[in-house]
């Protein structure tokens, strides 16, 4: 789980296998000048990516797949270089006026694919409008079936559960847990040396631009969630003329990178499970852990601190507690699944019902490893990070007194970027020139991921922007159920047409109780 600047589109965004082929019929993009791009059938596909709520999914999309090979340090471009995994839903369109050019998309992250999100969206868009883009996912630089790919430590060894509860209580605690913490930025820096230094959200949209040159297009339009945002803005402030339409749904803070927007993350996360024990409370009458607020809360950390000594079923500690419900904070469709699963631990003593939401929400694998190798190589090089765990002592003492759901965690996830080999450097700047076009921001007014003050710092940042700020608090808004935020953005992406100023949403509906327990829950899961 990517706690820090995630990607949930719906409640899961699932995985789609999209690896390049042999001795299929290929087709070449390419300026003739610049990089190129083979494009082949993609041999496999292991599933499809669905937004939670769809009624009836889409019908499947025709992908191909290919690599475009960009320089590993864009100020010697004839020097080394890497390659970047990238997959299409190629235009129904001729490419006359109905063609709008390629739509390039990123989930977040950083560290997350992109190639199981062009599928998504493929999907989930009218196929009037879907069929006159050239919709184009792409793993990052380190990320997925890009080469290389990067992996730092054995997943099943470092995240082997229980770990050790990461809300320290003793100085030996902090130790532990600084211990691991350098083992891993150790690792990453003996392994990845070579890497390291150009792992940047800078080099990321440079990539982009790579990609621009191999598909033969002067422009390409960009749709970015989450971490995505930042990126489609880093984009838009190096190659400002080579931006057609650009949507940022869940945007960071521009001027947080990095330490500071963790830190107003861990207070936005508390709000947002606050709101989850509210919603318990509401339904006491299902789950039975309290009617009010401040029962659910004793309910919930009265559970976490009993894990501590006797983690569920020999797996679920406080920890991996947090894994899972840290999903709560994304996106309330899997508030059902975690109330239950807590009602049956502390109803019935049922643990196995929180190793199955900790192995549906929380428990990470290989890929997840390689993501969370990746954040760390684009956040601790992107910027500056206190080197002194003195400084992050005194600021997680203090705002874990205020929000207690999430700050230790929190800092822990991005503690190696103390012990980071590469030192960070300085942001680009991002702003938005006169000369870009109108620019769609959409945004959920109790993010906590993408706190909504970050937004209007971005959106302030760009004078073409026009935000649709919706009521709810979920992580990821677009192309999840909400017709109002939808119809925006159908109508940007169809025309380049922005709302008016001050427009806005409603949320969708709260979500209902599971009708059964979390004891039917283990028997569906196992």
């Amino acid at each position: 789980m990517k706690r820090v600047v995630g990607i949930v589109t719906g409640v899961v965004m699932l995985a789609v296998g999209a690896v390049q082929g042999d001795g299929a019929a290929a087709a070449r993009s390419t300026t003739g000048t610049g990089p190129e791009v083979t494009w082949q059938p993609c041999p496999t596909k292991t599933g499809s990516a669905k937004a939670s709520g769809a009624a009836t999914p889409p019908a499947p999309v025709d992908i191909e797949c290919g690599s475009v090979r960009v320089p590993l340090d864009y100020r010697e471009p004839m020097g080394q270089s890497i390659k970047i995994a990238v997959n299409r839903i190629k235009a129904k369109v001729p490419h006359d006026g109905n063609y709008l050019g390629p739509l390039l998309v990123n989930p977040g992250g950083p560290g997350a694919s992109g190639q199981s999100l062009a599928e998504f969206v493929a999907e989930m868009l009218p196929a009037k409008l879907a069929e006159r883009y050239d919709i184009i996912g792409f793993d990052p630089r380190g990320v997925g079936k890009s080469e290389p790919a990067m992996h730092c430590m054995d997943a099943e060894r470092f995240y082997a559960a229980p770990r050790h509860d990461e809300v320290p209580r003793t100085r030996r605690d902090e130790r532990v847990l600084l211990d691991r913490a350098k083992q891993y930025a150790d690792k990453c820096g003996n392994l990845w040396a070579w890497l390291l230094p150009h792992m940047s959200t800078e080099n990321s949209a440079r990539d982009m631009d790579s990609i621009r040159q191999a598909l033969g297009e002067p422009q390409i339009s960009f749709f970015g969630y989450s971490y995505g945002t930042y990126l489609g803005a880093v984009y838009s402030t190096l190659f400002p003329d080579r931006i057609k339409r650009l949507v940022m749904d869940s945007s960071v803070d521009p001027s947080g990178v990095w330490y500071k927007a963790n830190l107003a993350q861990n207070l936005a996360f508390d709000r947002r499970h606050r709101n989850f024990l509210a919603w318990t409370a509401k339904n006491n009458a299902v789950y039975k852990l309290g009617d009010t607020v401040k029962e659910t809360s004793f309910a919930w950390y009265a559970m976490r601190s009993r894990l501590r000594d006797r983690p569920a079923a020999g797996v679920v500690g406080p920890s991996e507690l947090d894994d899972a419900f840290t999903v709560g904070g994304y996106t309330d469709g899997a508030w059902p699944d975690l109330a239950a699963a807590w009602s049956a631990y502390v109803r019935k003593g049922d643990g196995k019902a929180l190793v199955n939401v900790f192995n549906k929400y929380g428990k990470p694998d290989a890929q997840g490893e390689n993501g969370y190798a990746v954040y760390l190589a684009v956040q601790c090089r992107d910027a500056r990070w206190p080197r002194d765990w003195a400084k992050w002592r005194e600021d997680m003492s203090r705002v874990n007194r205020k929000a207690p759901f999430m700050t230790w965690p929190n800092a822990w996830y991005n503690a190696p970027c103390l012990f980071w080999s590469v030192p960070g450097g300085t942001p680009v700047q991002v702003s938005g020139a006169q000369n870009l076009p109108p620019i769609l921001m959409i945004q959920s007014k109790g993010d906590a991921a993408t706190p909504y003050q970050g937004a209007l710092e971005m959106r302030n940042r760009f004078p073409t922007a026009r935000m649709v700020v919706e009521a709810g608090g979920n992580h990821g808004v677009s192309l999840n159920g909400n017709q109002c935020v939808d119809k925006y953005l159908v109508n940007y992406l169809t025309d380049g047409s922005v709302p008016a100023k001050g427009a806005t949403c409603a949320a969708n509906d709260a979500p209902q109780t599971a009708p059964r327990m979390a004891s039917k829950q283990t028997q569906d899961h196992e």
